[in-house]
């Protein structure tokens, strides 16, 4: 079997489908024995060489199908259409911002996908082929892939608005450190998703909206359902970054009107001791003629001169409104 292929299969239009073998059945597969799904690994050479001698690509479509970074889109070709889409990336150890690529060349009778990393949503299809519930079209396929990479977005999403309930929980307790990096890293998940979801809704109302020769009337109604739950998502997208936004804003508010409290009370401080600290310095210079030098009341008359003065001032501050 060749390097790369993940699986070939020949869909029974009846909600199965029947695997491919061998590479000599590959090579030898007509439009005449059923819908074809390949599914490889472009990073593997021998995949890539099979998709280059297929005959169904030119050597542009082969390098958009095979490229390391792409954008969802749909796009047509030589012989169909190519659609780029990305779903949440839930491998272990690894970030669902993310996003895990998949390619799909598609026309009437044959869709080639491709990827780099796993992706549970084409486990999900081939489970369900396997127990005679697939789909039983391209269309069908193409119209179920979307809808399981795109209804596995919902869980990341609600931990989404969660953690940011979790921040919002945390402003209302000043004596805890806010988490300033946790909430940096989220908001920098949000852009992330929502970098990839916004033309990836553009690609899926395009093919709800246009003419497809493989794509079944009966299966956009389908595909619409998951455009909207697209959109939706994008638009709670959009309300998390501006609740992060706010959150954050909050917090710098608090931060600074603190630091405001603070320099507030030196400066009150400041200013109650400013005329203390000009007379002891008038009265501490060491040259004759300083008044009570010889009196020996002088210094208690003084220090009860600076509390009544100290007090005169507090009382001006506190009808001024200063403290």
């Amino acid at each position: 079997m060749i390097n790369g292929l993940l699986h070939a299969l020949i869909l029974d239009e009846q909600g199965g489908a029947r695997p491919i073998e061998n590479s000599k059945q590959l090579h030898q597969w007509q439009p005449t024995d059923g819908k074809l799904w390949v599914h490889m690994d472009y990073s593997q050479k021998e995949a890539v060489d099979w998709l280059k001698n297929c005959g169904q690509l030119n050597d542009y479509e082969l390098e958009s199908l095979t490229a390391d970074e792409t954008r969802p889109r749909i796009t047509p070709t030589m012989n169909g259409h190519m659609l780029f889409l990305r779903g949440i990336n839930l491998n272990p150890a690894q970030s669902p911002e993310d996003m895990v690529s998949i390619r799909l060349f598609i026309n009437k009778d044959v869709v080639i996908t491709t990827r780099k990393r796993r992706l549970l949503s084409v486990q999900d299809i081939l489970t369900s082929l396997n127990n005679n519930e697939g789909p039983s079209s391209i269309s069908e396929l193409v119209c179920s892939l979307a809808q399981k990479l795109t209804s596995r977005m919902q869980t990341v999403i609600d931990e989404l608005d969660e953690s940011l309930d979790d921040f919002e929980e945390e402003i209302d307790e000043p004596s805890k450190k806010f988490d300033n990096q946790g909430l940096s890293q989220l908001r920098r998940q949000t852009i992330a998703l929502k970098r990839y979801l916004k033309p990836q809704k553009e690609a899926l109302s395009n093919m709800v909206n246009n003419h497809y020769p493989w794509l079944f009337d009966d299966d956009k109604a389908k595909l619409n359902e998951t455009t909207n739950l697209l959109i939706r998502y994008l638009e709670e997208l959009d309300s998390s970054i501006e609740r992060a936004l706010v959150i954050q804003q909050t917090i710098t508010n608090q931060v600074s009107e603190q630091l405001n409290q603070r320099m507030y009370v030196m400066s009150v401080v400041a200013a109650l001791f400013l005329p203390l600290g000009f007379l002891t310095g008038l009265l501490g210079v060491n040259v004759g003629g300083i008044p009570g030098t010889d009196s020996p009341y002088a210094f208690t008359a003084f220090v009860v001169f600076l509390v009544v003065l100290t007090g005169g001032i507090g009382i001006y501050f506190k009808n001024k409104k200063w403290l």
